[in-house]
């Protein structure tokens, strides 16, 4: 039985936790703050509930998979998870609508062909088979296994199939997914539905490596959901799997180096020590002795944490992309929700180009018409009663982004009308949450969200490998492969269990 160190009670953080702990080990894990769950944060207030991190869930297997590998609970014993359907409802800047079917690939090419006409359904399911294309190719090296030590295979070549001109006789091979819409949507709607995808990740579709292809296809492969009482409830059946399975929690613990004794990992150090400890480190605060050291932080702490040994193998060159950040409104309304409302609606921006100019801007700089996307749960837990309703808003914005943003709350409020007919006149409130407010739940700079990893462009997509150069010491969560997001959180908890318990030979699932 190893001692494991766990740094920061984050989702992937606590998913390697409670693989570790079912495997036989002593698993203790240390959180800055005082609760667990990185970004899956609520707040609640006058008998109203919110969600101030990811509102839906992708790929829900990722979890079920944690439940029955760490107990005989299944994931659905634990939450109340629910098909999102519609998907997505899309209200573009031209005044269009379409309701996309939650996991089914025809059903969207159906909806499109009746919203947009037969043309664009037509490109938009021809898309759909190159996307999955793309989706098989890189699946198994970016999701399911460990980083290859070889991962320039990944980061040079463009998993997205070149596409036949037959009037040209050649092919064409788009490398970024602004290429994939101008060539091959060439429908200004469907370009706009693809780049949101780009988007809600703060990435911008003109520099966003056509592989990108594979986050349509797997929300209309595999699904959206939703879990009742919000999106919290899932970091609470987690962190309860882990005190289940006899994970050690300490709070208020930060953490403020990692040690290395004969060349490998030894423990963590604290300023001030959390019980059980041992003996004092080189910087004087108390320690607690570990085997192994699991590191769910960002790079830069990483490198403060082990000051600035170059502990991340790839890490001169992997995962240099710059980060968003999101802005949240939160909606207090009177009135109930009528029937048959999309959970989701994604209203886009008016210009997008300016948009995207506004990724490396000031708040200032941020257009006036945003791509906004509207969460209207349907969901009793979360009001005081039939007669009001809580309603989510994001949008994206530059990271540390501060002064300003009050005046982009109210842009967002007014582009959500178009989702939300009469919202100003139902608003009993409004509350903020800022990229500063993003910074203090997860620890990253700026309130910075990490991104999925995403195969070419030279590799600026993908993340780190969970092995670092100094035995002992691994990483999880969003800034390590294979990126963030809830299910790549989940993912990355799976691998770095996966080579504690087996060792380098391991390979992820089969």
């Amino acid at each position: 039985m190893a001692r494991i160190a766990v740094i920061g009670a984050g989702m992937g953080a606590m998913a390697a936790a409670a693989r570790l702990a079912v495997a036989g080990h002593r698993v203790a894990v240390y959180e800055r703050t005082d609760t667990y769950g990185g970004a899956l944060r609520r707040l609640e207030r006058d008998g109203f509930a919110f969600d101030t991190g990811p509102g839906l869930l992708p790929l829900p297997a990722v979890y079920r998979d944690l439940f029955v590998k760490t107990g005989k609970e299944p994931l659905e014993a634990c939450v109340d998870l629910v098909q999102v359907d519609p998907s997505s409802h899309h209200v573009f800047a031209d005044g269009t609508r379409v309701s996309l079917p939650n996991a089914s690939r025809a059903g969207v090419v159906s909806a499109l062909h009746e919203a947009l006409g037969p043309a664009a359904g037509q490109r938009w399911g021809d898309f759909l088979v190159r996307a999955r294309e793309a989706w098989d190719r890189t699946r198994r090296p970016l999701l399911e296994e460990p980083l290859w030590p070889n991962w320039r295979v990944l980061a040079d070549r463009e998993p997205y199939p070149a596409v036949p001109h037959k009037k040209l006789l050649r092919t064409r091979t788009a490398g970024t997914l602004a290429e994939i819409g101008a060539w091959e949507l060439r429908d200004p709607r469907l370009i706009s539905l693809l780049g949101s995808y780009a988007l809600e990740h703060g990435l911008d579709p003109r520099s966003t490596p056509a592989s990108a292809a594979v986050l349509p296809y797997m929300e209309h492969a595999f699904g959206t959901w939703y879990v009742r009482g919000g999106m919290r409830e899932l970091a609470r059946a987690v962190y309860e799997r882990c005190v289940a399975r006899r994970v050690e929690f300490h709070f208020g613990a930060e953490v403020t180096g990692v040690l290395e004794k004969d060349g490998r990992v030894a423990g963590v150090e604290f300023t001030e020590g959390p019980s059980p400890v041992s003996g004092a480190g080189p910087g004087g605060g108390a320690v607690a002795e570990a085997d192994h050291v699991v590191a769910g932080v960002t790079p830069a702490v990483l490198d403060r944490l082990t000051r600035g040994t170059r502990v991340r193998g790839d890490g001169e060159v992997l995962g240099r992309t710059g980060a968003a950040s999101r802005l949240t409104v939160l909606l207090a309304l009177r009135g109930g929700r009528p029937e048959g409302t999309p959970h989701r609606t994604v209203v886009h921006a008016e210009d997008r180009e300016a948009e995207l100019e506004s990724l490396t801007g000031s708040p200032a700089s941020l257009p006036a018409r945003p791509t906004v996307t509207v969460l209207r749960p349907d969901d009793p837990a979360l009001v005081p009663d039939d007669a009001h309703e809580a309603v989510t808003l994001t949008s994206v914005v530059p990271t540390g982004a501060g002064p300003g943003l009050d005046e982009h709350a109210q842009r967002m409020i007014t582009a959500a009308e178009r989702a939300v007919p009469g919202l100003r006149d139902r608003l009993v409130r409004h509350e903020v949450r800022t990229p500063a407010d993003i910074a203090e739940a997860t620890g990253a700079e700026g309130g910075a969200v990490p991104v999925p990893a995403l195969a070419a462009a030279g590799g600026r997509l993908l993340h780190p490998s969970n092995r670092t150069r100094v035995p002992g010491l691994f990483t999880v969560g969003g800034w390590s492969h294979p990126g963030g997001g809830l299910p790549h959180a989940g993912m990355s908890g799976a691998l770095v269990a996966g080579l504690i318990v087996e060792g380098p030979e391991f390979r992820g699932s089969q």
